[in-house]
């Protein structure tokens, strides 16, 4: 097997990425510190064009070069938008007909591997990874529709914000888009 070169990916540019259809997905970042983190989850989100990332609180916003350090460009490709709270974009995505998920160990959570969603419900959906050290905040929590949870089966309680993105956006992609 050779590997392919970049050019022979056929990938988009970010003007065709800007019109290309998206996945009716919104990635929320509730108070992500670290900036690399930010970076990688507009990567992840580049990868599958989810339709935008909002950054809230104390997350960061582009441009910034500790972002592209691992955005690579996902940055400019994706659109984002700040709110100053977490339960400000909450409101904002009920009120624009999302259904919001939390991404957190919480009583009654929805294991991701049962996650069933309908391609055809023309709904937008909305993800929201917490803090590295707090999680989503209660508050948060408590607004959204319905939380989902990553099983682990090591000694640790919790995955990097900007890998649980990968796995929870390559879900939604996986039934939505593939």
């Amino acid at each position: 097997m050779r590997k392919l070169r970049t050019i022979e990916m056929d990938r988009l540019t970010v003007e065709e990425f800007k019109q290309a259809d998206k996945m009716p997905l919104i990635v929320v970042l509730d108070n992500v510190r670290s900036l690399y983190n930010v970076g990688a989850v507009f990567r992840s989100c580049d990868a599958f064009r989810v339709e935008a990332v909002y950054l809230c609180g104390i997350t960061a916003c582009p441009p910034n070069a500790e972002i592209h350090k691992t955005a690579l460009g996902g940055e400019d490709s994706v659109d984002w938008h700040y709110f100053a709270s977490t339960n400000e974009a909450v409101d904002h995505l009920h009120h624009e007909g999302y259904y919001v998920y939390s991404v957190e160990q919480v009583e009654h959570s929805t294991k991701l591997q049962r996650l069933h969603l309908d391609a055809s419900a023309h709904r937008g959906y909305a993800v929201i990874l917490g803090n590295e050290v707090k999680g989503v905040q209660q508050q948060v929590v408590d607004s959204s529709d319905a939380c989902l949870e990553i099983p682990q089966l090591g000694t640790k309680h919790s995955l990097n914000v900007s890998t649980t993105a990968g796995i929870v956006v390559w879900e939604f992609a996986r039934q939505l888009m593939l």
